[in-house]
């Protein structure tokens, strides 16, 4: 129930702003806040959850009953730019990439045992007495 992303073209700092947001929550109300957030990162993210849930389906759980037990977001490999200065000079650009992964664990659904507690009501009736 793992998925990874590799090679994200975003820094690792402002894919953190998104994951942060939906680690620890179940799948719908993972799903449900990165439907709205106005990231760039946010739908990039929702399919690497949808992975990990077709993932786990192969498993044989349902996605009601899984959870984002783990989401990382590491560095990955840097592209450098240079950009034109005044006087000749050069600058450069990084830019950074990432790597998303994440792990669904599964809730524990437990079988409502209720058990009957059948209550012997003593009648008397009038033909007892």
């Amino acid at each position: 129930m793992k998925a990874l992303l590799t090679n994200y073209h975003q820094s690792p700092r402002k894919v953190r702003l998104v994951v942060d947001l939906i680690r620890g929550k179940t799948v719908p109300q993972a799903r449900a806040a990165l439907q709205f957030l106005p990231k760039k990162s946010a739908p990039a993210i929702s399919r690497l959850l949808n992975s990990a849930v077709a993932n786990a389906r192969n498993s044989g759980f349902t996605a009601e009953n899984l959870f984002v037990k783990t989401i990382a977001v590491d560095k990955g490999a840097v592209m450098r730019r240079t950009r034109p200065f005044a006087r000749g000079r050069a600058g450069a650009i990084r830019k950074e990439m990432s790597i998303v992964r994440i792990e669904l664990g599964a809730t524990q659904v437990t079988a409502k045992k209720t058990a009957k507690k059948v209550i012997k009501k003593t009648t008397t009736s009038k033909k007892d007495k």
